[in-house]
């Protein structure tokens, strides 16, 4: 099994097709991920003895931060990304093979539920974001991708960043304002206003900046300073190629090529049922160069119309400084 045997995971359309190259991308990393390959071998797993996706072993999130997660002939990559250290422990690094397979994802999955970036003007408010961080470059993508003038990053330019909502919106253009939350909560603070032709979609992360809250309560706060019916959210981390959006109420949808599994709070080997709250396990087919399958300390639920919300962190484990609670 070779990388150019794997089909282009943005052209799944089918639970098939999703299950197919699923298969395909374990048996490849199993054979080209040293890493993946010894944790497998370490839990005694081995693509012979199994014979369901869920039976799949998901690599624990944490060993981004010890080890070289890749999964290639060679160690060459185009780009590193690095998540945000926001307790003083070593940040996790994801090592991108292609940035091309890392385009195509969010481009694939911002359009899939967005439409066109194109349609937008996208101000992004992502203050303490690191160069090497891949939410920046996706939100400079995109930004770019719209052709607006407006589009463009405001790190704490709250008064620039409310006159351009404000030309925006006595415009009729329709906007997206990205941002992490403890700076959407700051400009809130500062500007009540009503948005008629935006959205708010908030990343989480409050990296120690205010007392925490929930994302209902951080939800609520944002409504009410805006006066909007929903917050939209993006969830995504260093460790992923790939984004879930939700249009509110906290209820994320994945694209084709990504699945969101439960496992159970005793058993990290065994599957949850539906509407049971667990550990998150991800699947992003996107990762086919380092790891697709993820055990991340993120609690959730799945929903059984596919969607699915987060409760917290799992105790103990490190804050992410871009999603889930605000701190």
């Amino acid at each position: 099994m070779e990388v150019k045997d794997l089909k282009a995971f943005w052209k799944i359309k089918t639970e098939k097709e999703f299950e197919d190259l699923t298969w395909q991308t374990f048996n490849f990393q199993y054979k080209f991920n040293k890493t993946y390959n010894s944790f497998c071998k370490l839990i005694d797993i081995s693509p012979e003895k199994i014979s369901k996706i869920n039976e799949i072993p998901f690599l624990p999130i944490s060993l981004f931060k010890s080890k070289k997660v890749i999964s290639s002939k060679n160690d060459s990559y185009d780009k590193i990304f690095k998540s945000s250290m926001t307790t003083g422990n070593s940040p996790s690094i994801h090592y991108v093979k292609e940035l091309k397979d890392y385009k195509k994802s969010y481009r694939n999955c911002f359009s899939l539920f967005y439409g066109p970036p194109k349609n937008y003007a996208i101000l992004a408010l992502l203050p303490f974001y690191q160069s090497d961080s891949s939410l920046v470059y996706m939100a400079k993508d995109l930004i770019k991708s719209t052709k607006k003038n407006e589009s463009g990053f405001y790190l704490d330019e709250f008064e620039d960043l409310y006159k351009s909502l404000i030309r925006l919106e006595k415009k009729g253009q329709k906007t997206i304002l990205l941002g992490v939350s403890h700076a959407l909560l700051s400009f809130a603070k500062k500007f009540t206003f009503e948005l008629k032709n935006t959205i708010i979609m908030e990343t989480g992360g409050m990296k120690g900046k205010r007392k925490e809250l929930t994302r209902k309560e951080l939800h609520e706060k944002l409504v009410k300073s805006f006066k909007l019916e929903k917050i939209h959210s993006e969830y995504g981390m260093t460790e992923l190629l790939s984004q879930a959006y939700s249009s509110g109420n906290g209820l994320y949808k994945t694209p084709p090529w990504m699945k969101i599994y439960i496992r159970e709070n005793e058993d990290p080997f065994a599957e949850s049922d539906l509407n049971q709250t667990g550990g998150i396990n991800i699947i992003d087919l996107a990762n086919r160069y380092s790891c697709s399958f993820i055990e991340t300390e993120d609690m959730g639920k799945v929903n059984s119309d596919g969607s699915f919300e987060i409760i917290g962190r799992i105790d103990n484990s490190e804050i992410r400084g871009c999603n889930l609670m605000v701190l």
